[in-house]
């Protein structure tokens, strides 16, 4: 049986609407410290878990949800306050606790919020754990008794502990000192953190996007709207331009000419890097939707490429299935598993200018050679249900598509997760085929199943 809350990134929702409710999120809390303290009945002493959140409004209300609900059943809590997905995730691990919580819905704008947890390792939950605190869902809210309820106290070091980390990733032979950098924390969770870890290691910062209200997460700032780190950067005549989203685990880059770099192309930076370090890398993980460029780009300098579902954890599975350490999406998830458990927006940037300086080069020369193809994406409203993987009309127009652009091009056709529609992608060097081709799927499956 599918799960009914839990997605690819945790529960999430509108606030307000199921399940992102004060109520739910209360027999959330408690589903998941019935799990946790069964967990660790036979292993010692009572579990504590770590709360962190981003800067949206609802997160007061739902970090008073969640506290209720694992202490009622009998679970110590850590409050961090504001705080960045991997940093909860790090932190989780470096204080030996049972589990971490992060109040986030990421990139989405504030009205959405989420609970995703981390384990122990920091580490998002194995399916089957979330599968277990389903089941405690359907199960009768309960209290412990007085004598076993949990306590709640604040964390108050964890922005000094999670900023010490993210320094510590950057090799100490190294200093940004002479580099003017633009900061951009969307006005989220890392407002009053990464700008610190850059300025801390030599660099003179410019930050933007660290004022939040609880309203402005996300909105025309950050990783999803990246002009404005464009604009900050020609303005104040910097380097470089880091942008993180609501939560900080995604990263996109912008160099002095105003030229944006993606989580595709930083892969490739990062993998070059390591064979100049390392000598050698195993492989390296993508999504169906990585720039053909860089998986050719990969395969010139021998570097073995496997494309996983699009979220980051299906990369993350790929990458432990196969042992190898890096891995990306196009959005600004990177993973370095010899860094971090989780993608981590300010831990990529350090490897980024760790990358530049070792090599005495600019991101532009990193990735000469390197020139993405344009990709045109449409969504096509279909029919609930309609097959259109065995319509031949259908399934005729993609392949006639890859058999002219075969060797300088792609289609890419998948179902929407969360809405009745056909997304269709084709990619190629030449802008004109990218357009005709998808425009002509496109087509063909308005006249067959929309």
């Amino acid at each position: 049986m599918g799960r009914r809350y839990f997605g690819t990134d945790g529960v999430r929702g509108k606030v307000g609407e199921a399940p992102i409710t004060p109520d739910f999120v209360l027999r959330l809390g408690y589903a998941a410290g019935k799990v946790l303290a069964g967990a660790a009945a036979s292993s010692g002493p009572r579990p504590s878990v770590l709360i962190g959140k981003d800067t949206r409004i609802s997160g007061y209300m739902l970090e008073a949800a969640l506290e209720a609900g694992l202490s009622a059943a009998g679970i110590d809590v850590m409050l961090a306050g504001p705080m960045p997905t991997p940093g909860i995730a790090y932190l989780t691990r470096a204080l030996r606790l049972s589990a971490g919580v992060v109040i986030s819905a990421s990139h989405n704008p504030y009205y959405d919020n989420g609970i995703k947890f981390f384990s122990a390792d920091g580490n998002k939950l194995p399916d089957e754990v979330e599968t277990q605190i389903e089941e405690q869902l359907d199960l009768p809210l309960d209290c412990a008794p007085s004598e076993r309820l949990g306590r709640a106290r604040r964390l108050d070091d964890a922005r000094g502990r999670y900023i010490e980390f993210c320094k510590s990733t950057f090799p100490q032979a190294f200093s940004l000192r002479g580099l003017k950098l633009v900061v951009d924390s969307a006005n989220g969770a890392a407002y009053d953190i990464a700008p610190h870890v850059f300025h801390e290691l030599g660099a003179d910062v410019v930050p933007i996007g660290v004022s939040p209200n609880g309203f402005n997460i996300n909105d025309g700032v950050g990783a999803t709207a990246p002009d404005a780190l464009v604009r900050a950067v020609r303005a104040n005549h910097a380097d470089l331009g880091i942008a993180l989203d609501g939560d900080a685990d995604r990263l996109q880059i912008v160099d002095a000419q105003g030229r944006l770099y993606n989580g595709d192309e930083l892969l490739y930076v990062l993998v070059k890097d390591r064979m100049a370090t390392d000598g050698k890398v195993d492989g390296a993980v993508g999504t169906l939707m990585t720039n053909l460029s860089v998986e050719q780009a990969l395969d010139r300098i021998g570097v073995p490429f496997v494309r996983a579902n699009v979220g980051d954890r299906y990369v993350l599975e790929q990458l432990r299935e196969r042992g190898w350490l890096i891995g990306a999406e196009g959005s600004g998830h990177i993973l370095s598993l010899d860094r971090h458990t989780t993608g981590d927006g300010i831990v990529s940037a350090l490897l980024v200018l760790a990358a530049m300086k070792r090599s005495g080069q600019t991101l532009a020369q990193l990735l000469d050679g390197v020139t993405l193809f344009p990709q045109k994406l449409i969504n096509v409203r279909i029919a609930q249900g309609a097959d259109w993987k065995g319509h031949a009309a259908i399934q005729k127009a993609i392949a006639d598509a890859e058999a002219e652009l075969k060797g300088r091009g792609r289609v890419l056709i998948r179902a929407s997760g969360t809405e009745p529609v056909l997304r269709v992608m084709v990619e190629a060097r030449d802008e004109r085929d990218t357009l005709q081709y998808a425009e002509s799927i496109a087509e063909t499956v308005k006249r067959s199943i929309a």
